[in-house]
């Protein structure tokens, strides 16, 4: 199985958004001396806890530092893009880091309603999702109407973020698929998956391709990894809490703050969820949902609050899979 990063350029209380940006790029230099295949960043707007807007930006960076880990998105967010625009970007990508770049593409709208609008997303538009992927592809593969620059003769591969009807249309169109999210633990996803897979249409020789995406954080112990993992899940109980996704806070910090029940309930709640341990206790949770995945590779999206702890579990985890 192969194994990847994705990292949301989290930012830190008390430390400036550009400090989030410039430890994903340490980060991906990093990933790519211990061996991990890609390194794939995210795309979410207006989002106080996450400094990652532009990927195809971002991924130029990190190109730049790297040399042969395939750097990727995780995803762009294609009803919010023209389909030429995104693929101008990613030939871009592809023409200065030749091989090297895979283009992951999701469906969300925006975080909240303010950022809906700020995005002239805030109204309906139908649902164009699927004929989007198709002229974007139409685009990389310089098959469209129009010819998108630079022309490189070597279309930049294509991923989709699917659960649910996202796995029919990347099956009709001879898609690789990024699941993750709540199926990962649910009953149907062996079902579900099964489903991709006969229903698969290939597309120039494409192939059902399955990545599962999930945080992983691994320490010498379960205990120090599950104190890892509370940042990220302080934040997501406070985002339920208020409608906002704050900045990660350390641990005496989160330790020291007043917590409610419906707080205490909600973080215990992601940590149990969380996979989160020592390399054995990793080893198999990773083991069993990748036997009922029949997953081709693993992209861990995991962060904490400790940046060189996080290296530390990049290392580990590499170790676990590798």
């Amino acid at each position: 199985m192969r194994l990847s990063l994705l990292d949301r350029s989290r930012t830190r209380v008390g430390a400036p958004d550009a400090a989030a940006l410039e430890a994903t790029v340490a980060r991906a230099v990093h990933a790519e001396q211990v061996g991990f295949d890609r390194f794939w960043v995210a795309e979410h707007h207006a989002v106080p806890g996450i400094a990652s807007g532009a990927p195809a930006v971002l991924l130029a960076a990190i190109g730049a530092r790297t040399e042969r880990i395939r750097i990727g998105s995780g995803g762009v967010m294609l009803p919010l893009h023209q389909p030429l625009v995104v693929a101008e970007q990613f030939l871009v990508l592809d023409s200065l880091h030749p091989g090297r770049v895979d283009l992951g593409l999701g469906r969300s709208l925006g975080f909240t309603p303010p950022v809906r609008r700020a995005l002239r997303r805030d109204h309906e538009d139908g649902d164009t999702f699927e004929d989007d992927l198709l002229e974007l592809r139409g685009h990389l593969e310089g098959t469209a109407e129009v010819t998108a620059r630079p022309a490189t003769g070597r279309p930049v591969p294509m991923h989709l973020l699917a659960t649910g009807r996202g796995l029919e249309v990347a099956a009709r169109l001879g898609l690789s698929v990024v699941v993750g999210g709540p199926i990962l633990d649910s009953d149907e996803l062996p079902d579900a998956l099964t489903r991709y897979r006969r229903s698969f249409v290939p597309h120039e020789g494409s192939a059902p391709r399955v990545t599962i995406s999930l945080d992983v954080l691994v320490a010498d112990d379960d205990a120090t990894a599950r104190q890892l993992a509370l940042p990220e899940a302080w934040a997501m109980a406070q985002s339920r809490r208020n409608g906002e996704f704050p900045p990660l806070e350390s641990v005496p910090s989160i330790r020291a703050a007043t917590w409610s029940s419906q707080v205490r309930r909600r973080v215990e709640a992601s940590l149990d969820r969380a996979v989160a341990g020592g390399p054995e206790a990793v080893r198999r949770r990773l083991e069993s949902l990748a036997e009922r995945a029949e997953a081709d590779e693993l992209l861990a999206s995991s962060s904490t609050y400790d940046r060189e702890a996080l290296l530390a579990s990049d290392r580990m985890l590499r170790e676990v899979v590798g």
